[in-house]
């Protein structure tokens, strides 16, 4: 059922960065929710790390479909009430 959320929140990606520009923008965000993202997004790509080798054809992006769904689920759950209800967006 998690997997089916994850896809459905994937699909809905683009609906997204008007969210993520604001919540990187917004002073009522502090710093140390900013950095998560951020620092944790950097760290899954700068590492050679991947649980499926990319080169398989579609089973390869999908560990990093996976993290970048997490990465912006998270942010989702650390933003404030008032920028998840003007984006109308659910915790969790």
């Amino acid at each position: 059922m998690k997997f089916i959320k994850r896809l459905k929140f994937i699909l809905k990606f683009w609906k997204f960065v008007p969210f993520m520009k604001e919540y990187f923008f917004s002073r009522e965000v502090p710093m140390r929710r900013k950095l998560f993202p951020v620092l944790f997004g950097l760290a899954y790509f700068i590492l050679p790390l991947d649980l499926i080798p990319d080169f398989i054809t579609f089973f390869g992006v999908t560990d990093d479909i996976v993290v970048t769904s997490f990465i912006l689920q998270q942010m989702v759950k650390m933003a404030p009430e008032s920028l998840k209800e003007k984006y109308k967006m659910l915790d969790g």
